[in-house]
C-alpha cells in the first residue's frame, strides 16, 4: 500500500527533502506576499506553484499567517546576513566603514525588491507580525552592534560626531535606500523624473555615501 505524505502526496512519486520543500515554499511565498500582501495572497496559488498542497504548507507553517511570518524572518535574515558579510568591524577607518554600510544597504535594497515590498506591506500592518516574531531582534542585534562599534571607534578617534547613535545611522541609510524604489512612480508622476533608472541609481548610491559621511563625520 502506498504511504502518503502530509497533503496526500504519494511517496511512490519520489521522496523530496523536507528542508528543500520548505525552502521552495518560502521562495514562492515570498514572491506572492510581496506582490499581493498578506490579505490577498493565495495559499492555494503558492501550493500550485510548488507542487505541494495547502495541507502540506500548513503542516510545515501552521497557517497562512505562520507562512507569512516565516517569509518575513527569511527576508530580514538574508538582509542582516548580507550586511554582516559586507560590513565588518575590521575597517580601520570608521568614516569609510559608514560609507560602505550605506552603499551596501542601498545595493541590497536595489537588488532585493521583494524585501522592499514586504517591508512596505508589513508597515501597512503596523509591524504586527514582526513584533510577534521572537527571531528578528536576535537577527538584527549583531548588525546594530557592528554599527555601534564603528561609531564608538570613530568617536574615540575624533572622526565621528559624539552625538550620533546606531539608530540615527539606520534611519538615514534605510530611508534613503528605500525611497527610490517605494516612491518611483509618484515621483515620476510629479516631476517626470525616473528615480529608478540606471544612471539615477548610480547617482543615488554615491549620494547616500556622501550624505552619511558628511552628516555624521566631524568636519575638519
Amino acid at each position: 500500500m502506498a504511504v502518503t505524505e502530509p497533503g496526500g502526496q504519494n511517496r511512490a512519486r519520489g521522496r523530496r527533502n523536507p528542508e528543500q520543500v520548505k525552502a521552495d515554499i518560502l521562495a514562492v511565498a515570498t514572491a506572492e506576499f510581496a506582490e499581493r500582501g498578506l490579505g490577498a495572497a493565495s495559499v492555494n496559488e503558492i501550493a500550485a506553484k510548488t507542487a505541494t498542497t495547502k495541507r502540506m504548507i500548513y503542516y510545515y507553517f501552521t497557517s497562512k499567517e505562520g507562512l507569512y511570518t516565516a517569509v518575513l524572518e527569511r527576508s530580514y535574515r538574508q538582509m542582516a546576513e548580507s550586511l554582516l558579510r559586507e560590513v565588518g568591524p575590521a575597517d580601520p577607518d570608521p568614516v569609510a566603514a559608514l560609507r560602505r554600510l550605506a552603499e551596501k544597504t542601498f545595493d541590497h535594497h536595489d537588488t532585493h525588491r521583494e524585501y522592499v515590498r514586504l517591508v512596505v506591506g508589513e508597515n501597512m500592518l503596523h509591524g504586527a507580525y514582526l513584533r510577534r516574531s521572537g527571531e528578528l531582534r536576535k537577527l538584527w542585534a549583531p548588525l546594530l552592534d557592528i554599527v555601534a562599534d564603528i561609531l564608538r571607534r570613530g568617536q574615540e578617534q575624533g572622526s565621528i560626531r559624539a552625538d550620533v547613535d546606531p539608530i540615527d545611522v539606520q534611519v538615514l541609510v534605510n530611508s534613503f535606500s528605500l525611497f527610490h524604489i517605494t516612491n518611483q512612480y509618484t515621483f515620476d508622476a510629479l516631476y517626470d523624473y525616473a528615480l529608478d533608472g540606471p544612471e539615477a541609481r548610480v547617482h543615488f548610491r554615491r549620494m547616500i555615501g556622501d550624505v552619511v559621511t558628511r552628516a555624521f563625520a566631524v568636519t575638519p
